[in-house]
């Protein structure tokens, strides 16, 4: 894949482009928000930074968000036991590693422009019920669900509708969740930025939006693709 930047490039023009390069440029002390209009020479140069190990981390980032996307097509023909891997592999590691790198941007965010914006605090609010969601339910597929799928391959298990109750269950998570992304959605009138927006500010916005769309990806995998194969 070719980065769509190079050295002349704003530090903020390349954060708006791909949100989650902030959290390289955090890892730098680069400042991408206030001071984020200068090339990304000089923002390396001020900090004396190497210049091509700064290059090689965005692009690895870059590369990393490619390979995010999902073909669905593919996986409606994979066994359950390759989607079972992709999930936990693809959605829930990437999940709970964005829910971590996320957190400090929607606290801040909230504590500098509350006041003057308090549909942030309904996001923070928001924001960490569907993070602690989000944990627990990883967490139960990884330990309990996912196992129990695995041997349902056994066509002489006798627990079969203690599997079908988890699934049931793990189903309506998934519809509380649908529902925290949407009142997110609502709340920031379609993750609409204010013309007071700082550079933070947008970053919050474009990463939970894209939360959203990865989150919905994870849950069509297994409430359309997965599940349904134990629930005939």
């Amino acid at each position: 894949m070719t980065m769509t930047f190079n050295e002349t490039t704003l530090v903020k023009d390349i954060v708006n482009e791909q949100p989650k390069t902030s959290d390289v440029f955090k890892r730098y002390r680069i400042d991408f928000c206030c001071g984020g209009n200068i090339p990304l020479s000089k923002a390396a140069a001020d900090l004396s930074v190497d210049m091509d190990k700064l290059m090689s981390d965005l692009h690895e980032v870059y590369i990393k968000e490619e390979n995010n996307k999902d073909d669905m097509a593919v996986w409606t023909n994979s066994s359950s036991e390759e989607i079972i891997k992709h999930i936990s592999e693809h959605y829930h590691a990437t999940t709970l590693d964005e829910l971590a790198q996320l957190s400090p941007y929607v606290t801040k965010v909230s504590k500098v422009h509350g006041d003057s914006h308090p549909e942030l605090l309904k996001v923070y609010e928001l924001f960490y019920e569907f993070k602690k969601e989000m944990i627990e339910h990883t967490a139960k597929e990884e330990e309990v669900v996912f196992p129990m799928l695995k041997k349902l391959e056994d066509p002489t298990l006798e627990n079969r509708q203690e599997i079908v109750n988890y699934i049931t269950e793990l189903e309506k998570e998934h519809d509380h969740v649908g529902e925290i992304l949407r009142q997110l959605r609502e709340i920031t009138s379609d993750y609409e930025l204010p013309l007071d927006a700082c550079g933070t500010y947008t970053l919050v916005y474009k990463r939970l939006e894209a939360l959203e769309g990865f989150t919905f990806m994870h849950v069509h995998l297994e409430n359309n693709i997965l599940f349904p194969r134990y629930l005939g």
